[in-house]
């Protein structure tokens, strides 16, 4: 499927420069950088990725799920080429600061200025750096703003006894963490300037392009908006992107933050397992949430995480097709307005109802080679067609689970159809006139106005389709003229040997 659309594209490069604009990075002026929303962020939970060091440790045991299980930096370093290759292209890793013993997940911080032992070195973390920038790729950190472990020598010092107090957020399965840490007091001016500091330290010593802070929702606005300014300040094209811990968190004060570039859509992630887990479901209702009022090209969209169900466990609960299924939901994942964010191992797939079964380490030997070419394939189409990462958004036509919509920037128009229904479904929109048509780069559609001046998209139950507008050249007559005449001189020429084989038998 790749190979036919990066065809296209050549194709159109070539033919339709009045209808593409591209969103490659490189052609660019040199003063301007890529925004995030331009990225595919790849989420990396350390512990539970690859093994790259192999180095034996007392503290991993990959039978146990509540201890290490032997991921570390230098094995995200290994697999750079496999992620790049799925489209991806910034990395966000868990937080790899040096952790209490057990502390996998990498929220019982001890050193927040040091690398866990576990996951490697100060090292291997510029490794992984430089060799994710030498393939134009970007790495964030997960910053942790909020907690500390309660065996952090820090804890026990005198100057600092009136930092910390017990946590205000009830625990859940996944965060029973929660249960072996305290919060900072970050009311106290000393605490803000020393988190402050730690931030600004992996920035220095690192030259890391980002942070996703932790439960963001959680932390103390004022000191919330201290943080982030001042690492913009340092380094404006830093991507700052916030995240929340809890399922029904409220965001809405975080997007009043404007230096985050991306806040987690909470609703978002959970309609889309409503409606992509099973067939049926209106694709309608994914937009009744985007509204003016909400700047949803800030939208963080990722449909799990460390701490819900997997989303391949929802819809296989279902009976859906993995490729079926990943197709519908990453057409919205991918194709509208926000930054996607993919929770590791979703390309392989993995499954998982819960915690701790949606934190085992990828299986790579179980990868679905048709489930990573839907993510090669929709990352891209993202990549060629900046409509679709810019563009202006419009919902265009609904017909019961299937939706259509529009985005368009500059002179380029992208139309992106999106069946949910178990049934076969057609919207009617208004032609552009009988010079223009829409082909379908998924699967080789060509539409055409018909004689009441409308174009009748038709799409098979479960499916998805990218238009693009293309000048309508009817049928090719010069390329039908060339095949039939060359099929008619090899017909003539099996005829003509016919005939003298048979004269030489009868003269035999």
């Amino acid at each position: 499927m790749k190979k036919v659309i990066v065809i296209f594209i050549a194709i159109v490069t070539l033919l339709l420069p009045t209808f593409s604009q591209s969103a490659n990075a490189n052609e660019l002026p040199a003063d301007e950088m890529p925004t995030i929303n331009e990225e595919i962020i790849y989420d990396i939970f350390v512990d539970r990725y690859n093994n790259g060091r192999q180095a034996p440790s007392e503290q991993v045991d990959v039978n146990d799920t509540y201890t290490y299980n032997g991921g570390d930096i230098k094995g995200v370093t290994d697999m750079l080429e496999q992620i790049q290759e799925m489209g991806f292209t910034t990395i966000s890793l868990s937080p790899i600061m040096e952790n209490a013993e057990k502390g996998y997940h990498g929220y019982w911080i001890e050193d927040p200025y040091a690398v866990e032992e576990e996951f490697g070195t100060m090292e291997d973390l510029e490794e992984l750096v430089e060799e994710a920038h030498s393939r134009k790729m970007k790495i964030m950190l997960e910053f942790v703003p909020n907690y500390i472990a309660k065996s952090s020598p820090i804890v026990e010092e005198t100057d600092k006894e009136n930092w910390f107090q017990d946590i205000t957020v009830e625990p859940t399965d996944a965060t029973e963490w929660l249960e072996d840490v305290y919060e900072y007091d970050q009311t106290n001016p000393d605490v803000q300037q020393y988190l402050i500091d730690t931030a600004l330290f992996w920035m220095n010593e690192v030259d890391i392009d980002g942070f996703k802070i932790h439960a963001a929702e959680q932390a103390d606005e004022t000191f919330l908006e201290e943080l982030v300014t001042t690492l913009k300040e340092e380094d404006p094209y830093l991507y700052l992107i916030a995240t929340t811990l809890q399922e029904d968190a409220d965001t809405e004060h975080l997007l009043d933050i404007e230096e985050f570039d991306a806040v987690a859509n909470v609703e978002a992630s959970k309609r889309m397992n409503d409606i992509f887990a099973k067939p049926d479901e209106a694709v309608e209702g994914m937009f009744d949430i985007r509204n003016e009022d909400r700047d949803n090209t800030r939208d963080l969209l990722y449909v799990d995480n460390i701490n819900t169900a997997r989303f391949s466990n929802n819809f296989g609960d279902e009976g859906r097709n993995a490729v079926t299924t990943w197709s519908l939901a990453l057409s919205y994942l991918y194709l509208t307005p926000g930054v996607p964010i993919i929770y590791q191992g979703s390309e392989v797939p993995m499954y998982g109802p819960g915690y701790p079964e949606n934190r085992y380490l990828v299986d790579f030997s179980s990868s679905d080679p048709d489930v990573e070419e839907v993510f090669e394939t929709f990352a891209s189409a993202r990549e060629e067609f900046g409509a679709l990462v810019d563009g202006n958004f419009e919902q265009y036509a609904v017909d019961e689970g299937f939706s259509l919509f529009k985005r368009t920037l500059d002179k380029e128009t992208v139309y992106v159809a999106i069946n949910n229904d178990s049934n076969s479904r057609v919207v009617r929109i208004p032609g552009m006139g009988e010079d223009l048509q829409l082909y379908g780069i998924l699967h080789d559609d060509t539409i055409r106005e018909n004689d009441d001046g409308e174009l009748l998209i038709g799409m098979e139950r479960e499916s998805v389709e990218i238009f693009v507008i293309q000048p309508n050249t009817g049928f090719n007559w010069g390329f039908i003229s060339f095949v039939s005449g060359v099929l008619l001189i090899f017909v003539l020429a099996i005829v003509f040997l016919s005939i003298k084989q048979r004269k030489r038998e009868k003269s035999a």
